[in-house]
């Protein structure tokens, strides 16, 4: 009989054939000395780089290592629902390959699920929190504008950053809100968050040391930018008025 892990890491991947190695090595050493089942799926997206090949080398060093590599690229929130949907564990994480986040959080996040949380998410905007390097300026205002943009029209006022990429989810809770989202790109986080509270899951937020990484696919345009958030946010809050998400 397969054993089920206790945890899985996902790392959704686009264009992190520089910087994900270094994350990789960072996680191995992290999981040199844990005594629980763990498996690592990462989900390439269509990446036009060596990212999968990359990945695919450190199968044999990273224990229980899955790559995913999809053909064509869909967008961060396609990988994340699609890794939440394949791992397995009883508890899982999805964080950035380019380790913005460090995976050693998970010291922190994981009691929390003993506490009687259903959803660990990381924050930079709360008491605890260290931002060791900026955004641009530009990217830091309009971050600003779109998180009360959120705040407002999804009733999170207490979730002053839902965009934080380190969120943790029990496997109920995973399998109960990937399979209603429907947001392709950067906007999935506000959406899986607002899902998990209408659902009734505990939500925890949790503070996190975050560094801005050089080589972000963020822009204000196009399918990644801060105009595509605003319109995906928008309508999430239609289909959520609408009962497309159908929760009882």
């Amino acid at each position: 009989m397969e054993t089920k892990p206790y945890l899985s890491v996902i790392i959704p991947s686009y264009k992190e054939g520089k910087r994900i190695a270094e994350n990789l090595e960072t996680c191995i050493k992290y999981f040199a000395d844990k005594t629980y089942e763990y498996e690592f799926v990462i989900v390439v997206d269509g990446s036009p780089d060596n990212t999968a090949e990359i990945a695919r080398s450190y199968t044999g060093k990273l224990k229980n290592l899955r790559v995913i590599e999809n053909p064509e690229n869909h967008g961060k929130g396609y990988v994340v629902r699609q890794g939440l949907l394949a791992a397995k564990g009883e508890f899982r994480l999805f964080f950035d390959a380019d380790g913005s986040t460090a995976i050693d959080h998970l010291d922190k996040f994981l009691p929390e699920f003993q506490n009687g949380n259903d959803v660990v998410i990381g924050s930079r905007d709360i008491d605890g929190s260290f931002v060791q390097v900026h955004q641009a300026k530009y990217k830091e205002i309009m971050g600003d504008g779109g998180n009360w943009a959120i705040r407002i029209l999804l009733g999170l006022w207490q979730y002053p950053d839902t965009q934080c990429g380190f969120k943790m989810l029990s496997a109920e809770a995973a399998e109960a809100v990937a399979t209603r989202m429907v947001v392709d790109r950067f906007g999935f986080d506000f959406e899986l968050i607002v899902l998990a509270k209408k659902l009734g899951f505990k939500i925890k937020q949790m503070p996190v040391r975050w560094l801005n990484e050089e080589g972000s696919t963020v822009s204000l345009t196009g399918p990644n930018g801060y105009f595509q958030v605003l319109w995906d946010l928008w309508k999430t809050r239609m289909r959520l008025w609408g009962g497309a998400y159908k929760i009882k």
